[in-house]
């Protein structure tokens, strides 16, 4: 399913008041210098055999046409480089020219970028080509990156001379404070190493806004924003970031007061002309959980006309049997799997943000709106129920199909009893199998479906399986898409342009501390 919407001459609407403040919201950044805690040279370009440099002695390797060093940081890093090259042997008498390569992973060191061709640009993929004309050279790329390995190869110099590193140095940035973050949870070993892969995630995200990933796509999402608000809860507790966002995408929005599924920051905020319309329907759910941690009146008085035209909107797309029809004012996206079949899993969504919408009305004594959106609620569960649900199945079908995320989105809109909701999770296994879901973002809300039936050791079991496998397969954080089974599974077309580090994936730092205590 590619992702990509275009539409001619899209003018958003901006509510300059809105965006003022949330100018006024943007964070403090924090930095730190890193060095390299080792380093080892891949066999060739694009091999995976490894000899290690023995300590730090990264700095005597002597590197000629063809041969590279990789650096490792110890940890996943949001930084930019500052690197220093020297010559070895006679005078220069042409340029060094050498390649960068940015890894969040290992397995991303020996990938050949050419051999990409998805349908996300290949711009994201993070190279730098560099020539050298006077050595020594202070080299200092303007982009900055976010990985964890860096391979330097040396393309060529002249047979005069070669390259030594004298100096390599990362500038990491962020938004959090890591003086401030609340205490970590006190698990287990395996549930703490989760926490504490969750938790980079969400440092490393957290940076003008929460980006959803800092190497791809860099900027800030509706749907992600939800879950990286949840996890900045019981973190670094940077409720102004939380704000500053929940502004923007109030303060830039499509000509029809439609909630973008993103917006993009610099040079200006401006909303990006994609609607995601379970994305635009979380921005409800996301407000009601800020103004719940916070009590933050202002807020409230600002965006609660905002949220409530998300539900508004949403309701045109009900037919007269009380059916969704989602994809007429965007893609409904649920998860990365084409294969799944969303209007099941739509109706959820819209019923589901619903119930935050009466709660929001609740807080702002709307009792006349709270009291219509529950007769509403009524309604398309009913709608819901008579369409969808297979007695004979004991189960939600949607086309044939009995996918595991509209179960999921169907028992968090409240469609099914808790017996049934049980029934249904003891058997999540055979769901799974008939559309399997791809993203950490979707398994958060496997969990949370769990919880509500009242089944924590089940979803307690889930992220110790899910959650557990990524520690075990080596990430510092936590991958944007992941499938234990297939670990190279990318929605894109190629594992080039996978992000590693995606903030909707780390959401267990905020279940274990809020249900798991």
């Amino acid at each position: 399913m590619a992702l990509i919407s275009i539409i001619e001459n899209f003018k958003p609407l901006n509510d300059e008041r809105l965006l003022r403040r949330a100018e006024k919201l943007r964070p403090v950044m924090s930095y730190k210098n890193i060095r390299p805690v080792s380093a080892f040279r891949l066999k060739d370009r694009y091999s995976s055999e490894i000899t290690e440099i023995p300590g730090k002695d990264y700095t005597d390797v002597i590197l000629g046409k063809g041969d590279n060093i990789c650096l490792d940081f110890g940890d996943h890093q949001v930084s930019r480089l500052f690197l220093e090259l020297a010559g070895k042997g006679s005078h220069p008498d042409a340029p060094a020219f050498i390649k960068l390569k940015f890894a969040e992973t290992l397995a991303e060191l020996s990938e050949n970028s050419r051999e990409y061709n998805g349908w996300v640009s290949s711009s994201w993929i993070q190279e730098e080509y560099i020539h050298a004309d006077v050595l020594p050279a202070a080299i200092s790329p303007q982009r900055r990156y976010a990985f964890r390995y860096l391979k330097i190869t040396v393309i060529d110099t002249s047979p005069k001379y070669k390259l030594t590193i004298s100096r390599v140095m990362v500038k990491t940035e962020t938004s959090a404070d890591d003086a401030r973050v609340l205490p970590a949870y006190q698990g287990d070993p395996e549930l703490n190493s989760i926490y504490r892969m969750c938790q980079r995630t969400i440092r490393n995200c957290m940076q003008d806004v929460f980006e959803d990933g800092p190497k791809r796509d860099r900027r800030l999402w509706t749907g992600d924003l939800r879950l990286q608000a949840l996890a900045n809860y019981a973190t670094y507790g940077n409720n102004d970031l939380v704000k500053r966002c929940l502004y923007l995408f109030a303060g830039s929005r499509f000509p029809d007061g439609r909630v973008a599924a993103c917006v993009f920051v610099d040079p200006e905020p401006e909303a990006d002309d994609t609607c995601l319309y379970d994305y635009m329907l979380l921005y409800t759910a996301a407000l009601w959980e800020y103004l719940e941690e916070t009590g933050d009146q202002e807020a409230l008085g600002d965006l609660y006309d905002i949220a409530q035209k998300q539900i508004d909107i949403a309701l045109w797309t009900v037919d007269e049997n009380g059916l969704v029809h989602g994809d007429e004012l965007g893609t409904v996206f649920i998860d990365w799997a084409d294969d799944l079949h969303k209007d099941a899993a739509a109706q959820g969504v819209l019923i589901y943000a619903m119930h935050y919408a009466v709660k929001l009305a609740e807080m702002r004594g709307d009792r006349k709106r709270a009291a219509k959106l529950t007769d509403r609620i009524g309604t398309l569960k009913q709608a819901a129920r008579e369409h969808f649900w297979d007695p004979e199945r004991a189960c939600f079908v949607c086309d044939g199909q009995a996918a595991l995320a509209t179960q999921v989105w169907m028992v968090l809109a409240g469609c099914a009893s808790e017996e049934e909701a049980a029934g249904i999770f003891e058997r999540a296994d055979d769901f799974s199998r008939e559309c399997t879901m791809m993203t950490p973002y979707m398994h958060h809300y496997y969990i949370m479906a769990l919880l509500s039936c009242g089944r924590k050791e089940q979803a307690l079991g889930h992220i110790r399986w899910y959650w557990g496998s990524m520690v075990k397969y080596g990430f510092d954080t936590c991958p944007e898409t992941w499938v234990p089974d297939d670990p190279s599974a990318s929605p894109y077309g190629g594992t080039a342009v996978n992000s590693y580090c995606h903030a909707w994936s780390c959401t267990p730092v905020w279940i274990l501390k809020k249900y798991f205590k």
